[in-house]
């Protein structure tokens, strides 16, 4: 019996993390996979919400595509998202969360737990609100129109430049994350290197280039992988400051996709373009897994 006890456990060693792991795939291919697999169905049929697409959609292979590909407005509209996610998240949040980071080092208590209160507590309120706080801000009347008035520079901040408008506020509101990433790679610096670099006489900005940076390029691919797909998707900020307005001034993929697919009821050529920013999102990842792999072999 003793030895029967002590007999290894039948099976391959696939089969034996695959059966209590089954449930989990099961759920992910049900709720992660299952929509993305109709997706792809329904972006090659002229399904809609009415007409006789709702009813009797047929398959038109590449059609949604095609049409796609020659939509002037689906064009700009990339365009403009990319032009979003390069500004918001590349530059924007990414380089100002590393600076407020480096400041958070700081010994002064006072200072760190206002600086934290200010960007965690535009985080954390919810995007709507976020919203709607800067379009009071921006708009003509404003708070900002306000103090610009009396030197002249009155004007309509989301008519005139919506699109460095949506940036801004979204770099507000996005900030905190990426701040929190590196404030966490900071407190993982070996002190001891830092400390022998500044009795070798390195100043700091000998000592962020040289030392700090390369340190942590491991945690800018992930922060810049992370706040790239969470910006690409972004829509309710969007829509609320300026709802792709004016025009098509600020309507990024998501708010055409929206436009498409709610608005004017064609569920299949929305879902083409959700397949493309999905495609987008994934040459993202790709690339930014590629960086990291490169660093970890140099």
């Amino acid at each position: 019996m003793l030895a029967s006890r002590l007999a290894k456990p039948k099976g391959t060693p696939t089969m034996r993390w695959l059966g209590p792991l089954s449930p989990a795939l099961l759920i992910m291919l049900l709720f992660f996979a299952g929509p993305i697999i109709w997706a792809c169905y329904i972006a090659f049929t002229n399904k809609a919400l009415t007409g006789v697409g709702a009813s009797h959609a047929k398959w038109v292979g590449f059609s949604n595509f095609t049409h796609m590909f020659s939509d002037p407005l689906f064009v700009h509209s990339l365009l403009l998202t990319l032009i979003y996610v390069v500004g918001s998240a590349i530059i924007g949040q990414n380089t100002l969360g590393f600076l407020i980071a480096l400041l958070q080092r700081s010994k002064n208590a006072i200072f760190t737990a206002v600086l934290n209160t200010f960007v965690i507590g535009a985080w954390v309120m919810p995007e709507t609100v976020a919203a709607f706080c800067w379009y009071a801000y921006l708009y003509q009347g404003g708070t900002l129109d306000s103090f610009l008035h009396h030197v002249g520079l009155s004007q309509d901040w989301l008519y005139t430049t919506p699109m460095l408008a949506i940036i801004i506020a979204n770099v507000w509101r996005g900030t905190a994350f990426s701040m929190l990433v590196y404030s966490a790679a900071l407190s993982d610096l070996p002190t001891d290197l830092l400390e022998a670099a500044q009795v070798d006489g390195a100043n700091q900005l000998s000592m962020l280039r040289r030392i700090i940076i390369p340190l942590l390029r491991r945690s800018i691919v992930t922060n810049l992988m992370l706040i790239t797909l969470q910006t690409l998707a972004s829509f309710t900020l969007i829509f609320v400051l300026t709802a792709g307005g004016p025009g098509e001034e600020s309507q990024t993929t998501p708010l055409y996709i929206y436009q498409q697919a709610l608005q004017l009821y064609d569920i299949s050529y929305g879902t083409a373009m959700c397949i493309v920013l999905l495609l987008i999102g994934a040459l993202f990842s790709v690339v930014y897994i590629k960086l990291i792999k490169v660093e970890e072999v140099s």
